[in-house]
């Protein structure tokens, strides 16, 4: 089982990143599951059909306790679908609700239940605290992945990201894949991103370019893959997958 967490600023795109990832392994025929760890719980919506899930702390706060199906939703191409969920607003810390969120799955053996080839944590990246951080040091991911753009708070985001997984990785937990380049279609933005990639001593990944299909398969509450499989950004995503399946020494 190979485990990934795939960081970045709220409203990057990574949320449509990893779904559409996640839908794209699931279509060559790998076992996925998806973890959204977003207070907003909107991780996996285009893949249900646009519709939230049970988040894992909703459900123990209105049953008390909770099983794998009441917090596990098979979506669109099979990906397994988990939203950990946040607290109620204005109570509680969403980084602690992440921490029980992946204590709960743990303790009822979510992965060797269901055993994912595959599992994808879809964080947030704009405060790595405790409980944003537990998919690095927690030892649940054994890469970490940062999508970015060329914008400077992007960047901000992916500079303070880098610096947790360094200091984990000491640690022997988690080690830092690269940079996945959202294009916003920003001025130089392979040149700005290119020059943070070396400062971070790490490298662009992937580039995933701007296209208005993913707007338009978000409006339908699907992923681009299955909503418009035969596009050049669909292929996009599966190259991107393929490249995520890959090992580190491979590349």
């Amino acid at each position: 089982m190979k485990k990934i967490a795939i960081y970045g600023k709220g409203g990057i795109g990574k949320s449509t990143t990893v779904s559409n990832v996640s839908a794209a392994i699931a279509c060559l025929g790998f076992k996925v599951m998806q973890v959204g760890c977003d207070p907003k719980a909107d991780s996996t919506r285009n893949l249900t059909g646009g519709q939230s899930i049970p988040t894992v702390l909703d459900v123990l706060r209105q049953k008390g306790d909770a099983t794998l199906t009441d917090l596990i939703v098979t979506g669109a191409c099979g990906v397994l679908c988990v939203e950990a969920g946040g607290p109620v607003p204005g109570v509680g810390c969403a980084g602690r609700g992440i921490i029980t969120a992946f204590e709960k799955l743990a303790e009822l053996n979510a992965f060797d239940q269901y055993k994912p080839d595959i599992v994808l944590y879809d964080v947030l990246g704009d405060v790595v605290c405790g409980g944003f951080a537990m998919p690095i040091r927690g030892g649940y991911a054994d890469e970490v992945c940062i999508v970015t753009s060329g914008e400077m708070m992007s960047l901000y985001a992916a500079a303070n990201i880098t610096q947790a997984v360094k200091s984990f990785g000491k640690r022997g937990y988690a080690s830092l894949r690269g940079l996945i380049l959202n294009a916003k279609n920003v001025d130089n933005e392979q040149g700005l991103v290119s020059q943070a990639a070396a400062e971070l001593d790490t490298r662009i990944l992937y580039q995933l370019p701007r296209d208005p299909l993913v707007q338009q398969a978000e409006a339908q509450g699907k992923t681009v893959v299955e909503a418009f499989p035969d596009s050049a950004m669909a292929a996009c995503y599966q190259s991107l997958a393929t490249l995520l399946l890959q090992s580190e020494q491979a590349l």
